[in-house]
């Protein structure tokens, strides 16, 4: 395999991690289409949960609710938009600014 990144970019943190070790990442020298699938599939579970929060009638709902969805909401768009990011360098062969 070849090694184009070095040591200290091959893993990327997932912007959405909130602790100083980053679990999360992103291999960066993984099939491209492999993080491509991975970032769309992250981005169609967002459109669809707000697809189907559209259809809702909020009149049962509960106010703790908003929190919890809006956090699903950024966890799948955030990680959905940072493997993307490196899907679309990967198979265009440019840096995207941050």
């Amino acid at each position: 395999m070849n090694n184009s990144n070095p040591p200290n970019e091959r893993y990327l943190p997932l912007q959405s991690n909130l602790t100083h070790t980053s679990p999360l990442i992103i291999d960066t020298e993984a099939d491209p289409q492999d993080i491509l699938e991975g970032g769309l599939q992250r981005i169609r579970a967002g459109s669809d949960l707000l697809k189907t929060l559209h259809c809702l009638c909020f009149k049962h709902g509960d106010i703790e609710d908003i929190p919890h969805i809006t956090h699903a909401l950024y966890l799948l768009t955030q990680d959905g938009c940072d493997l993307l990011k490196v899907a679309q360098q990967r198979m265009m062969g440019w840096k995207a600014s941050s």
